[in-house]
């Protein structure tokens, strides 16, 4: 083990000596140089700039890559989701209703299951409560500084439009959502699925919604010469995929358990996404234009948070 991470610090060492030039005063590393100097008390000052032959010359380049693009944010959801038609039905239970759900035939042809929406109908039969107790969009209150948002780009590409000013940039990654409930609810996974509330206590109660995703924006840059000083914008869509979903919950009677399941989550999911940068200072949003949910709950995730630009 220790051979294997002398042997990873060797290259990288040596990895940073082919892409730098040292002088006694001056280092750079492509497009970054970094000049040491000496204030009147004798000790060392360092500024950087950037090197704009560098630039020019990467900048006859129309496609450029980076990999492993970080980022790191916060998640939490915009709630529409029909809350007093859902009271209602519980409360009145027997009353005439017409619900605007349609009759679908299972796989194994045994009979007929229903398909929900997001009217009452679809809320009561995902979270039913009695009318004693009705479900409040408090419920499902999330713990906003613990529901993390991860994504890592495994590639993201910019191709030039217009003088290196206008671009197109898309990337394909994976977006890893956190959501940490502060309620003591529970996914019971089925047909069809439910949200209770449960008797435990729960230490962490989460959420994660894992997604294959591929942005597509339209990008600002001011200044391509200089990107140290130079003002990014960046605004278009992103399409994912649900590749993972499972709960995770912590409690004193039965210690960390996860559960996997798909827990009526939609499968596909269309977001609004941008980025803003200055120099290498850059944030991102991303703002869901389809539910979390398949039925039921109308939850609107977004996320915002920082982007670093990989390698």
């Amino acid at each position: 083990m220790k051979r294997k991470i002398l042997l990873v610090l060797i290259g990288i060492m040596m990895s940073l000596a082919a892409a730098a030039q040292v002088t006694s005063d001056t280092l750079q590393i492509r497009g970054l140089i970094i000049v040491r100097n000496k204030d009147t008390r004798n000790r060392n000052s360092f500024k950087m700039f950037n090197d704009t032959t560098y630039m020019r010359n990467k900048l006859k380049k129309n496609l450029h890559t980076r990999w492993f693009v970080f980022d790191i944010g916060f998640n939490n959801y915009t709630d529409r989701s029909n809350y007093g038609e859902a009271f209602a039905m519980a409360m009145y239970p027997s009353a005439s209703y017409i619900p605007t759900y349609s009759y679908l035939n299972d796989r194994a042809g045994n009979g007929q299951q229903f398909r929900y929406d997001y009217t009452g109908v679809g809320l009561n039969t995902f979270a039913p409560r009695s009318a004693s107790a009705p479900l409040t969009p408090s419920e499902f209150k999330l713990i906003t500084g613990k529901s993390i948002n991860i994504n890592v780009w495994l590639i993201m590409q910019r191709l030039n439009m217009y003088k290196h000013k206008l671009n197109l940039v898309y990337a394909l990654g994976l977006e890893m959502n956190n959501y940490r409930y502060a309620r003591n609810i529970s996914y019971v996974p089925g047909y069809p699925t439910q949200i209770i509330r449960d008797t435990l206590d729960f230490s962490k109660n989460k959420l994660y919604a894992g997604y294959l995703s591929i942005p597509l924006m339209l990008n600002f840059n001011s200044n391509p010469t200089r990107p140290g000083r130079a003002f990014e914008a960046s605004f278009g869509i992103m399409g994912g995929y649900l590749v993972k979903a499972r709960t995770k919950q912590i409690s004193k009677e039965y210690g960390k358990v996860k559960t996997n399941d798909e827990f009526n989550l939609n499968k596909w999911k269309l977001s609004l996404t941008s980025e803003l940068g200055y120099g290498p200072v850059k944030l991102y949003g991303n703002f869901a234009l389809t539910p979390l949910h398949d039925y039921g709950l109308e939850q609107y995730p977004f996320s915002i948070g920082f982007r670093f630009n990989g390698f």
